[in-house]
Parts: structure tokens; C-alpha cells; sequence
């Protein structure tokens, strides 16, 4: 009997990915961030290796329509850095959400995921639009139900 740990390789896991599609319409940011950060990671699988990419695609629509619990909305502030003396940007989340709607999701999920050359190959295969259209219907992706 082989009681050996058998490691996914690079192979099997590009093999192995699937398409997920998430409607975000009245959806919590949080609880739909960890969600589709876990699909991302592939750690819904039998064959997660924390080394490689094993996660999945997932197409997000209606980011524009993903709410906020409590105060957030208002009072919510996200940080940039112009990487120059005193450049420190503080945007409000309803600003966010006025000019660019999709990053507030993009965001969430991005602080989830790991801060190195696998998390940035990760955030390649997420796909968040505003709207209700995308154009990944060739993928034939498969409906992810979350709870809100």
C-alpha cells in the first residue's frame, strides 16, 4: 500500500480548471470576496497544492450591485500611494463605486489572496464587469450559487 502524498503538477492542475460565473446583485463584499478567493486559490479541490495555481476561473457580473453592510458605504476609505513624499490618496467607497464599480470587488478579493508572483497569477483569472454582459459565454461557465 502507498501512503505517499501525491503533489499536483503544473500539468494536472491547467488540466483540471473549470469556469465558475457569480451574480453579485445584493451580494455581501466580504462574503463574496472569500468566496471566489478561495475558487482562485483552487483550495475547494482534492488537489490544492499551496505552490501552484491550481484554482479555477471566475466571471463576476453585476459588481456594480454588491452591497456593503452598516456604514461602509459612507465611511469605508481605500488607500493608494503616488510612491512620492506626502502622495498618501484616501477614496471613499462611494467614490469607488461612482467611478469604477468592478475595483471594490477587485479589490476585496485581491487582499485575500497571497502577496507574491502566485496571487498576481491568480488575480489573472478573475474577471469582474459592472453590467450584466460578459464575454466569456464560450467557456460555458457554470453557475456559482452564493449565499447572501
Amino acid at each position: 500500500m502507498n501512503k505517499a502524498t501525491h503533489s499536483t503538477t503544473r500539468a494536472e492542475a491547467l488540466r483540471a480548471r473549470k469556469w465558475w460565473i457569480v451574480d453579485a446583485t445584493d451580494l455581501t463584499v466580504g462574503r463574496a470576496a472569500t468566496r471566489i478567493a478561495t475558487l482562485l486559490k483552487g483550495k475547494h479541490k482534492a488537489s490544492y497544492t499551496p505552490s501552484l495555481d491550481t484554482g479555477d476561473f471566475v466571471v463576476v457580473v453585476n459588481a456594480e450591485k454588491v452591497r456593503f453592510t452598516g456604514k461602509k458605504e459612507q465611511e469605508k476609505l481605500y488607500f493608494s500611494h503616488t510612491m512620492h513624499p506626502g502622495g498618501a490618496k484616501l477614496t471613499p467607497a462611494d467614490k469607488v463605486r461612482a467611478k469604477h464599480p468592478e475595483d471594490i470587488l477587485i479589490f476585496a478579493v485581491k487582499r485575500m489572496l497571497p502577496r507574491s508572483a502566485l496571487g498576481r497569477a491568480m488575480m489573472t483569472k478573475l474577471k469582474v464587469y459592472a453590467g450584466a454582459e460578459h464575454p466569456h459565454a464560450a467557456q460555458k461557465p457554470e453557475a456559482l450559487k452564493i449565499s447572501a
